[in-house]
């Protein structure tokens, strides 16, 4: 595809066949992909059952839990509230969370934080994802685990409750949850929550659990997470609480409102929420975009244990950093891309070179860190 042209017929149908073959081939049981050109929704599909058993069809208004793909979410809010407060992103955290510097954190940065740099994924002192004051007093007290800013490591849990807390400190909101409701969900109609409320309980997929899947590019961090004490391992369990992918399902999870992995919604707001950074839309200041579009790291990661790259709170495709050339194609050629995987299987990315935004979600969970061959099979239909 060239740069601002619209997705093909062509292409839309190999994005269909695709999602079909999902169905057919790879045990999807329900999902939806939605895909936008320059600010129009070009392409929805929804089908399936939102219930293991399927007896429960999954209906244009079903919503399911993504995961991390809440992270890109969460990072729009913060850049907002820092934005609106007069914020820089390479001010120092204490500027705005005083007691955040404790044990040798007195330097880092938003920017560090935002792209995953501060040495915080995980804390020594034991304490559950439901337990909001101990996990921000057990930040505060942790030493780094490593110096910040001289490497990088995916803070699988602790982004979320470190974003929280930033936004709490800079705005009015009473948490990250309810300033991305005000501030974006309710303004552009947005079905996509932090924090949902039990009245919308009964639209939510079920999801079902799937199995292992190791493409080979993921072996390193799988043999890491075995090992009881690793930093892999440590991060996915800190805080404690929802061990399980399955563990969304509970109702004290959806209603949590975790920044880092709490999100739930539809494919086609999360792709309509991607459309307004595709577009340059000015709704997004300028400035944010670029945050979100510009890597701040690249190269091995210190957690993931293989390439990564990140914005101020995006995942991009990570590149050689000999040839330039992208060494992975999760959000399609673009180098521009970006956006953020879920565990499980969900994606959502902009593409601003070509005003092209893309989400999926599904309730057929594959275990893995990367987004599996559903959604990249997708992708590439709809670059080829």
């Amino acid at each position: 595809m060239s740069k601002h042209d619209s997705p093909s017929p062509d292409s839309l149908r190999a994005v269909e066949a695709v999602f079909e073959k999902n169905f057919a081939e790879r045990e999807e049981i329900g999902a939806s992909v939605s895909i936008w050109k320059d600010g129009e929704e070009v392409l929805h599909l929804s089908r399936g059952h939102r219930d293991r058993k399927r007896t429960l069809p999954w209906e244009e208004n079903t919503i399911a839990p993504f995961w991390s793909a809440t992270k890109g979410l969460a990072a729009t809010s913060t850049l907002t509230a820092l934005h609106e407060a007069g914020h820089g992103l390479e001010e120092p955290v204490i500027s705005v969370w005083p007691e955040f510097g404790s044990g040798g954190k007195k330097g880092v940065t938003f920017a560090q934080v935002l792209s995953h740099q501060a040495g915080v994924p995980a804390v020594d002192k034991e304490v559950t994802m439901f337990d909001y004051p101990g996990v921000i007093a057990a930040i505060e007290a942790q030493a780094p685990l490593w110096f910040p800013g001289t490497k990088h490591g995916y803070h699988s849990r602790m982004f979320g409750f470190l974003l929280d807390e930033i936004v709490r400190r800079v705005s009015s909101a009473a948490s990250l949850g309810e300033y991305w409701r005000e501030k974006f969900a309710v303004p552009f109609g947005l079905d996509l929550w932090i924090g949902l409320p039990d009245s919308e309980h009964s639209r939510v997929a079920e999801l079902t659990p799937g199995k292992l899947r190791d493409t080979g590019e993921e072996t390193a961090f799988y043999q890491a997470f075995a090992k009881a004490g690793s930093l892999s391992r440590r991060t996915f369990g800190s805080p404690g609480g929802l061990g399980a992918l399955t563990g969304m399902n509970e109702p004290e999870a959806l209603r949590g409102g975790f920044p880092a992995l709490g999100g739930v919604g539809s494919a086609r707001a999360l792709a309509k929420f991607y459309s307004l950074f595709a577009t340059g839309s000015e709704v997004i200041p300028e400035k944010i975009r670029d945050a979100a579009a510009t890597a701040l790291v690249n190269g091995d990661d210190a957690v993931l244990l293989l390439p990564t790259s990140f914005s101020a709170g995006f995942m991009k495709d990570p590149v050689d950093s000999e040839t330039g050339e992208k060494q992975r194609a999760i959000y399609g050629p673009s180098k521009a891309a970006f956006g953020h995987p879920g565990a499980g299987g969900s994606l959502g990315f902009a593409d601003p070179e070509n005003g092209i935004a893309f989400a999926y979600v599904m309730n057929h969970l594959s275990y893995g860190v990367l987004p599996n061959v559903k959604a990249r099979e997708m992708v590439d239909a709809l670059y080829a």
